[in-house]
């Protein structure tokens, strides 16, 4: 098919369809690594490209035979984020993060209490993945630090990362961003773990347990602005509610200051927002005085803005 449609040639009802199309175009790749990576084959998804079709880059794994690679059919449940991506947005996915190196965090880290509990959050890892998987199909060598998340897929063409703890994720950052174009901080960090972690299960008595003494966790959005690059861009989130002292925008703004990224992602939480579900919004401050507005939508669109904005600063 693949061939076809970079030749024109409309032998069935499909390739004439494609012909006539005037909307976004998405093909999803299936093949063994060999035929992926044939001269012809990239000269022909290249050719693709260059017209405006989005020509997924496959996923990684066991094919048809005994073989593994490069090649494997994208989740169906990825294909349909992204289609959905494109009739948000038709201009989403340009091929815009060629040789660049990025790394997405996802998910909400657990702090033990015993072998038994956690101390955790409400962080699916929804937005984190949306993040890796977008840019990936924009062209970058994404690797994806992941925390725990709502049993999601590994998106196609992205390198994962598993880690439990906030310490845990804080080693696994900061070995990947070395060398990285870009670092997105997606995923919600425990501000404090315990103090000490009982080896065995803590038993219900008949009296209230000891209070839970705690001790924060470094900081590790702060920890990287340190410690990045010339030229790379940082990019951190807020999960923000309002308070007496001000709205979550008043917030963020804040925190922007006290984090010194280059761009923060400002979300009001709450429930059925932001945290659990699918689509999200919010706002986009940049450390030059910049602010923009995050429209509602699919958390991959929300993704595709932000990379905007990343890619204006490399």
């Amino acid at each position: 098919l693949l061939a076809r449609a970079a030749h024109g040639r409309a032998d069935d009802l499909l390739t004439a369809a494609l012909l006539t199309a005037r909307c976004p175009v998405l093909f999803a790749p299936a093949m063994h690594t060999e035929m992926w990576e044939h001269p012809a084959t990239r000269a022909n998804v290249a050719l693709l490209r260059g017209r405006g079709a989005v020509v997924l880059d496959p996923a990684s794994g066991r094919l048809t035979g005994k073989d593994t690679g490069p090649g494997r059919l994208s989740e169906p449940a990825e294909i349909a984020e992204l289609a959905r991506l494109l009739l948000e947005r038709p201009t989403a996915l340009p091929r815009d993060l060629e040789g660049r190196r990025v790394v997405v965090s996802a998910g909400g880290t657990r702090e033990a209490l015993d072998p038994v509990r956690f101390i955790g959050n409400r962080s699916s890892g929804r937005q984190g993945y949306a993040f890796a998987r977008v840019a990936a199909q924009r062209g970058a060598h994404v690797t994806l630090v992941a925390a725990h998340t709502a049993d999601l897929a590994d998106p196609a063409a992205v390198d994962v990362v598993r880690v439990g703890s906030a310490l845990q994720l804080r080693a696994a950052v900061h070995t990947a961003a070395k060398g990285a174009d870009a670092v997105v901080m997606t995923a919600a960090v425990a501000d404090f773990r315990p103090v000490s972690q009982a080896q065995n299960k803590i038993k219900k008595g008949s009296d209230d347990p000891a209070p839970l003494a705690l001790t924060r966790n470094p900081d590790v959005l702060v920890e990287l602005v340190a410690a990045r690059e010339s030229g790379q861009v940082v990019v951190g989130f807020a999960a923000e509610t309002g308070d007496e002292t001000g709205d979550a925008l008043h917030h963020g703004r804040a925190k922007l200051g006290r984090k010194g990224c280059d761009l923060l992602v400002v979300n009001t939480v709450g429930e059925g927002t932001a945290f659990e579900v699918t689509d999200n919004a919010g706002w986009l401050l940049g450390s030059d005085g910049s602010e923009a507005v995050l429209p509602s939508g699919s958390k991959a669109l929300l993704a595709s803005r932000v990379w905007d904005a990343v890619v204006a600063r490399l």
